[in-house]
């Protein structure tokens, strides 16, 4: 912040958009919405508009000096800076910071500059806790989707959610492919669809609000070692422009600011996102192995400087 020129940072938070203030403070918010306050020379105040009545449970598993309550943070985080008023205050992913907030603090007399490089740098090297977080996600992930049962779509997909919700995953989503004869993409099902004699389930899984995707394509047990072991090999040339253009299609996900699972790079991406050396990503492919499609997806650990990017767990769906 100093470097910047930033005395403050004011960081938002919902439970769609809550991995920039989970990484700080380790609050993670089931719902409603919050504002992380970030002072120089204090300790980090939470503004939120959920109840008091969570505020004990707040202090106990954030790391936080202190939470406010109220309806119209951008208000009352206005008031906690207002004796800052000519102060510069970043505001990471200011452009998808809400219009009523971006109002309130506005009309609180603060002066919002948009600090999402210099946050999207600091937070890209995983450190060894992150890791072993991301570790822990994929393994939940890799399990559940290894021990899949069901006869139908619906049943397979509630398979796998309670598998990695049993193993202990705070949230799950899964997305499929029922039919990759005929169609590739994968997305949430409504209902139920005919499953065809190969298809794929993506598990997206979070754990103490680190969050991987994991891809397993069903009924090509030896297509999908081999396009595995193809991806592996693009995912260590990451993050070099072109590694992954071996593939037929792909997608990188990764965390910049707010975003667990932000679009980083990808074939049907028009602008890319740069990959940062150490950082954690999710990667997604479509392959064709021996005339077969196959998806695949596996998290892995970009390298350090001409260091080649790692899996972060065996790919291997073995029940």
């Amino acid at each position: 912040m100093w470097h910047a020129g930033f005395e403050a940072l004011l960081l938002y938070t919902n439970n769609t958009r809550p991995a920039a203030v989970s990484w700080l403070t380790g609050f993670v918010p089931y719902w409603s919405e919050a504002l992380l306050v970030l002072v120089a020379d204090r300790p980090p105040v939470l503004v939120a508009a959920l109840t008091y009545r969570v505020k004990s449970w707040i202090e106990r598993t954030s790391l936080l000096a202190d939470v406010s309550h109220t309806p119209r943070v951008g208000l009352e985080a206005a008031r906690m800076i207002a004796s800052r008023r000519d102060a510069a205050v970043g505001v990471p992913d200011l452009a998808a910071l809400p219009a009523g907030i971006a109002a309130d603090l506005r009309a609180g007399g603060v002066k919002l500059a948009d600090a999402s490089d210099m946050f999207a740098q600091l937070r890209a090297p995983a450190d060894p806790a992150e890791i072993a977080l991301a570790v822990k996600a994929a393994s939940m992930a890799r399990r559940a989707l290894a021990q899949a049962t069901g006869k139908t779509i619906g049943e397979l997909i509630a398979s796998v959610e309670g598998t990695a919700r049993r193993l202990g995953a705070e949230e799950v989503y899964i997305a499929a492919a029922p039919d990759l004869a005929h169609d590739g993409r994968l997305r949430r099902i409504e209902g139920d669809a005919i499953l065809g004699a190969n298809f794929a389930l993506r598990a997206s899984v979070a754990y103490r609000g680190t969050w991987v995707r994991l891809v397993r394509t069903f009924g090509a047990s030896a297509q999908m070692e081999d396009a595995m072991s193809e991806l592996a090999a693009a995912v260590a040339e990451l993050p070099r422009k072109g590694a992954l253009g071996c593939l037929s299609s792909f997608l990188v996900e990764g965390c910049r600011i707010a975003q667990p699972l932000e679009p980083l790079m990808g074939s049907r991406l028009r602008e890319e996102a740069q990959v940062l050396p150490r950082s954690i990503v999710s990667v997604q492919a479509s392959l064709n192995i021996r005339g077969q499609a196959v998806l695949a997806g596996v998290p892995a650990l970009i390298g350090d400087a001409g260091e080649a990017a790692s899996l972060l767990i065996n790919p291997a769906f073995e029940p």
